[in-house]
């Protein structure tokens, strides 16, 4: 997640908050109980989902334990390294400004064109997904996106002046990469050339599909069809299907956008559309970037997109039937007759959780007949009730009083202003949802909750303590009959993350284990162990309330004992992002994203360095956001 201190909220409905229904149901919150006692059914697992510099192991005093969670529990650390359990190590494998294929690396003052760019790996390395070959375990293809850029490291002088070009190699190191990589001697290798290598960018263009393509809201003077659009915006989590392809969400893509006229709609409101933008200037050298100059442009974005990594001629697709907000994660499961269901968070204050699920059943034998799936189905957002069961209200034109009387002129109309219908059916405000896993054993679903320091005392009652949720928290819920198409669940809270040590009640939580704050990605182990990647904003870390957390940190949790162990501990500003395994186990790949954050969201150009030195330490003259790979030095099961 792109963090933004300064981030509006832009949900004014009368739906409840989430806080609301906790304060209600206090027994909810009876935490690592377990998980919910239902039989498992089919699902998709999400199982499958780094060669320059080795780190070492760091070795603690902390017994080994939590059952089959076997590693050394590290301590909390504000060093500007990575940390791992004794017993494995930790390899850098692909960094911003690294070749994607046969191109040539980056330049260390990052003189580099936007040409240039282009055949490197962007900035800010976030979601990933590991697509192995057919019968190969570890040999395939790595998959990750690039959020968002700090322009005072992507250029060499920072952004004075601004120019065309530099707005051309900041859209061009967006986007995400796709990377061949190789286990071989115990060492993990990007395959350079590769066929399969490719970057996707702010530029590259793109189909528009689904029930909203082709619409009069998607219309522009560029593309009168409404069918096309260039580039995909602010990537930040990621899905994949059980076809093969790749998912990659548009999350904060408003922050792009101006309304130079000021005169900005109520649409554009809720989507945190401004005058004055966050602080890309896009605009000033690609007018398509003003909404007063064009006024459609900017619903071409906050989807999800559709990328085939195995076919570097494809074209990505925006798949409109998911709706539109700004999404964080794409998370599929099959459900019992086979459609298939998507999970997917909004990442802003007061949001929602959807879940969308398809009309036709997914084909095992026939790949080809997947290709659409996405384009079809229905759309649906949450509903947490007080007595712990929850409802998937439809998002569907005609129903639910979605109609034309109520302001929506049909379901192209609706996906466009997803939020706003939400709004109207009484979706739950959430506390930033974020990344969804699914237990490839018992079928739950768990989603981050990063946290909201906006709630007041206007949004709870006294029965709910957490006043200010700053740390965050995890629910889990099951779908009735445990059917990923079901329009019914059962929720819990399975963490509220805090420190017990703080004297106010709303800030201790009830972590058994580790502390931790603001969980931001997850995935799941075959095993079935949950892996919690965090976020917290670098102008908080190590002070204050959070002066005991140490810098991000990836931990892994039993979800059935509620027990949580840190494994990783990440370099100073970075965020822990990306968690992804190989088939087997033996690899787990991670995002280091952002290393030396400036609290002002863009570095000094004279002074790269102020925070962060990681990855290239001293040989570097930057910051690096990148990917690394940690394999247990016997070659065994990560966590075991």
């Amino acid at each position: 997640m792109q963090n933004a201190p300064d981030e509006i909220v832009s949900n004014p409905s009368a739906n409840e908050h989430f806080s609301d229904v906790l304060a209600i149901n206090q027994q909810r919150r009876q935490l690592l109980q377990g998980g919910f006692a239902l039989a498992a059914t089919t699902l998709l697992a999400g199982v499958a989902g780094c060669a320059r510099t080795i780190t070492k192991p760091e070795a603690t005093s902390v017994e080994a334990g939590l059952g089959s969670l076997a590693f050394q529990a590290l301590p909390a650390s504000a060093e500007d390294a990575i940390r791992v359990p004794l017993g494995y190590s930790a390899q850098v494998l692909f960094g911003w400004g690294d070749p994607v294929s046969d191109g040539p690396a980056m330049q260390p003052d990052a003189s580099d064109s936007a040409a240039l760019q282009m055949q490197q790996a962007g900035m800010h390395h976030d979601g990933m997904h590991f697509f192995p070959f057919p019968g190969l375990e570890n040999h395939g293809l790595l998959v990750m996106n690039h959020e968002y850029t700090d322009d005072g490291l992507l250029h060499v002088d920072g952004m004075t002046p601004w120019t065309a070009e530099k707005v051309a190699k900041s859209k061009a190191a967006h986007g995400a990469s796709v990377i061949e990589v190789k286990l071989k001697n115990q060492q993990w290798k990007v395959v350079r050339p590769s066929r399969f290598g490719r970057r996707i960018s702010a530029d590259t263009p793109m189909q528009i599909s689904g029930p909203a393509s082709a619409a009069k809201y998607l219309q522009t003077a560029e593309d009168p069809s409404g069918t096309r659009v260039f580039g995909t915006l602010n990537n930040c989590a990621n899905g994949f299907t059980p076809w093969g392809t790749y998912l990659t969400c548009e999350e904060n893509w408003s922050f792009y956008f101006v309304n130079s006229s000021g005169n900005i709609s109520a649409h554009e409101k809720r989507y945190g559309i401004t005058q004055q933008g966050l602080r890309y200037r896009w605009h000033e050298h690609d007018e398509r970037f003003d909404t007063a100059k064009h006024a459609n442009e900017v619903n071409r974005f906050g989807w999800i997109v559709e990328i085939d990594p195995f076919d570097p001629t494809s074209m990505p697709i925006k798949r409109t039937a998911l709706g539109r907000c700004k999404h964080e994660g794409a998370t599929t499961r099959l459900a019992p007759d086979g459609r298939v269901a998507v999970y997917m968070g909004d990442d802003e204050r007061f949001e929602y959780i959807y879940k969308f699920v398809s009309r036709d059943r997914f084909d095992a034998k026939n790949p080809k007949a997947n290709r659409d799936l996405l384009d079809h189905g229905t759309l649906y957002v949450a509903k947490f009730n007080a007595d712990g069961s929850g409802d998937w209200l439809e998002l569907s034109y005609g129903k639910n009083g979605l109609t034309t009387d109520n302001g929506f002129a049909d379901q192209a109309d609706l996906l466009v202003r997803t939020r706003m219908a939400a709004d109207a059916v009484g979706a739950t405000k959430m506390d930033r949802p974020e990344w969804v896993a699914v237990h490839p054993q018992t079928g739950e679903v768990f989603v981050t909750c990063t946290n909201n320091t906006k709630r007041t005392a206007e949004n709870i009652n006294a029965a709910n303590d957490r006043v200010d949720n700053g740390f965050g928290h995890i629910i889990a819920w099951l779908e009735a009959s445990n059917d990923a198409a079901s329009q019914a669940f059962t929720w819990k809270i399975f963490v509220a993350c805090g420190d017990p040590s703080l004297e106010k009640a709303d800030k201790k939580g009830n972590i058994k284990g580790d502390l931790f704050a603001c969980p931001d990605g997850l995935c799941f182990d075959h095993r079935g162990f949950l892996w919690i990647g965090t976020d917290m904003f670098c102008d908080v870390l190590n002070k204050g309330d959070y002066k005991n957390f140490g810098n991000n940190q990836l931990l892994a949790a039993d979800t059935q004992t509620g027990e949580i162990k840190r494994f990783l501990t990440g370099p100073v500003n970075c965020e822990i992002t990306g968690p992804v395994f190989a088939p087997d186990g033996r690899s787990l790949f991670v995002n280091i994203q952002h290393p030396g954050e400036n609290p002002n969201m863009r570095s000094d150009p004279d002074q790269p360095k102020t925070f962060s030195s990681w990855p290239d330490g001293d040989k570097g003259n930057k910051p690096r956001s990148a990917t690394v790979v940690i394999r247990k030095n016997d070659g065994g099961v990560i966590g075991s």
